[in-house]
């Protein structure tokens, strides 16, 4: 296999269309699960006798009250035309959603059923299925018509109330020039007399997978050029839009496939008292702000107001240069037959009546038509009232576009892969194949999923074996990609299993190696993949190990992005991990899934 380090890492979909068939594509998670392809509306999977069956695939931050509303519907003996509709709620990120139909949605790769109505959580996706399908003479997904809305919600920058309130907030109207300012001041926070709060810290997700990343992106290329509207690709090309770009992307801690990771990883530093070390902005929706302070991160209905509330709140900033609104469009795909498209229209109906409106609103949306409801209140960290300029999203082409360049001026990354090789990853996986070999396929494709000039290094580990003094192998130092990926190629290809399993040395020593010589212009982080649990007694204090990787007082942490990988890993310690250097843990549990899995990890760099 010769690994293409030309091509664009930032894009999945040639990985996903890879993936073996028979997959249950599974998106990782942190300390709670995030379903894809789950049936989130009430009752059975099976349509309700006589009804016509129709799936409707929601964008995840908002899956879990459509299936409530979808509940709800089902079950208010609704007709229309003299017919009855069975609604279920699949959660499908909105990128990974547009990819799946764009690639013509597979139940078995993509998660099941194959929906008849798409609801991401902006317009901008559709969008940018419509160039995805008319560059590759797959016909009409969507119509060209402008989607309804179910409801709205603004980009903001949510920041700690003190830091916001250190630039002036509530009362001075703050942007991305700000977050720039702060980025490249070398007193950082000091330059406003807060020099205790180090470098300003940017939480951004990765705009191919998140709309927060894909609003937050396009956002600064307005900017940059000071308009509201008529972005153009030539926009792109100047060189001072471009520098603006890399300066606000210099300051990101690193990306993600969601926002939950950022919101997890500060409600947890908040909860020890350091929620002001963490990072200094975050670019999420408005909702989300609400959700945090409300102690409810996820969002999730059957959540709320089960969570502790935060010591330090987030506040809203509405970036003065205009922002993008996330309008959760409603779209009907053109594989709907003529009666699911009349289910479609009434469920659609049902969604924008005041009484379902108003259910939206007392969860922080805005309605249909951008009016707040009363919890978007300054008390909860919002400004209702507050005015600001709504972007418009720019022509599909130009974004794009937008995405291209991004692959170009997002920060670069340091990262070293480090791969369990314990006797026990030599068992069989679902497909007939050794866990190993699965393992080593995905692992080859991921490199290729970085750029060239990514640095990326790869160890291998186990137990000491044939008189070596360490469970854990370094096997091709950390350099660039375009330099390495012959080395790790090779090595990945030889690797073979045996041994037991030194998770918390290795962890340790990846962690401690790479902070050695962390750059700061990069994103430092080690990926850890395990089959296992610890089976070292030279080191068996998970306590000390916790310890040691807290980096919550240097100013340039290594994160560790942990893999459970097949059905007897220890997800839960490995969450533990992750959460201690505040990074994430990803669920490959089934273990044929972990080349879905492999992209949501490489999404943080």
């Amino acid at each position: 296999m010769v690994l293409d380090t030309s091509a664009r890492r930032r894009n999945p979909l040639p990985l996903i269309i890879a993936v073996v068939v028979g997959l249950v594509a599974i998106i990782g998670i942190y300390l709670v699960l995030k379903p894809s392809g789950k049936g989130d509306g009430g009752g059975s999977t099976a349509a309700r006798s006589g009804c016509v069956a129709l799936t409707v695939a929601a964008s995840s931050e908002k899956s879990a009250l459509m299936g409530e509303l979808a509940g709800r519907y089902n079950s208010s003996g609704r007709t229309f035309g003299g017919k009855c509709a069975d609604v279920r709620i699949v959660s499908k990120a909105s990128g990974a959603a547009m990819e799946a139909l764009a690639a013509g949605w597979d139940a078995a790769r993509d998660g099941g059923p194959v929906p008849q109505v798409w609801s991401p959580a902006a317009s901008s996706w559709i969008s940018l299925l419509r160039q995805r399908a008319a560059s590759t003479d797959k016909g009409t997904l969507v119509s060209d018509a402008k989607p309804a809305s179910i409801a709205q919600s603004p980009l903001v920058l949510a920041m700690p109330k003190p830091m916001a309130e250190a630039l002036g907030w509530p009362a001075k109207q703050l942007g991305w020039s700000d977050v720039l300012g702060l980025t490249n001041d070398p007193k950082g926070w000091g330059a406003v007399g807060h020099p205790e709060w180090g470098g300003f810290r940017l939480g951004k997700t990765n705009p191919h997978f998140s709309t927060s990343g894909l609003n937050a992106t396009v956002g600064a290329y307005f900017a940059a050029t000071g308009r509201s509207g008529d972005l153009t690709e030539t926009d792109l090309a100047d060189p001072k839009v471009g520098d603006f770009v890399r300066g606000v992307e210099g300051g990101v801690v690193h990306y993600g496939d969601t926002t939950l990771t950022f919101l997890t990883n500060l409600a947890a530093a908040d909860a020890r008292g350091q929620g002001m070390n963490y990072i200094s902005a975050v670019a999420v929706e408005e909702k989300s702000v609400y959700d945090y302070n409300q102690g409810n991160p996820t969002g999730d209905p059957k959540l709320a107001g089960k969570g502790q509330k935060p010591r330090v709140p987030l506040v809203a900033v509405y970036p003065k240069e205009g922002t993008l609104v996330s309008d959760n469009p409603y779209v009907v795909l053109a594989t709907a037959s003529d009666e699911q498209k009349a289910a479609a229209e009434d469920f659609l109906t049902y969604l924008q009546s005041p009484e379902q409106q108003k259910r939206l609103t007392d969860a922080a949306f805005r309605s249909f038509d951008g009016t707040p409801g009363s919890v978007l209140s300054q008390a909860n960290g919002l400004l209702p009232a507050q005015k600001f300029g709504v972007l418009d999203p720019p022509a599909s082409a130009v974004m794009a576009k937008a995405l291209g360049a991004w692959d170009a001026q997002r920060k670069r990354a340091r990262v070293l892969l480090v791969l369990d090789v314990s006797g026990s990853m030599g068992d069989l996986t679902s497909n007939g194949r050794s866990k190993l070999e699965v393992a080593k396929q995905a692992a080859l494709r991921s490199v290729g999923l970085f750029a060239p000039d990514d640095e990326v290094g790869l160890w291998t580990f186990s137990t000491e074996q044939r008189g070596a003094t360490t469970p854990y192998t370094e096997q091709v130092p950390v350099g660039t990609v375009s330099a390495n990926a012959g080395r790790i190629q090779a090595v990945i290809n030889g690797m073979h299993a045996e041994g037991g399993t030194a998770l918390y040395a290795t962890t340790r020593a990846a962690q401690q190696k790479l902070l050695a010589s962390a750059a700061p212009d990069r994103i430092n982080a080690v990926v850890l993949l395990t089959d296992g649990k610890n089976e070292y007694p030279k080191d068996s204090d998970l306590d000390g190990l916790l310890r040691d990787l807290d980096a919550s007082n240097l100013e340039n942490s290594v994160r560790v992005f942990t893999i459970a990988y097949g059905d007897k890993a220890d997800l839960d310690t490995l969450k533990r991990i992750s959460l201690s250097s505040r990074a994430a843990a990803y669920d490959a549990r089934d273990a044929v899934s972990i080349d879905s899995v492999l992209v949501n990890v490489i999404s943080n760099f």
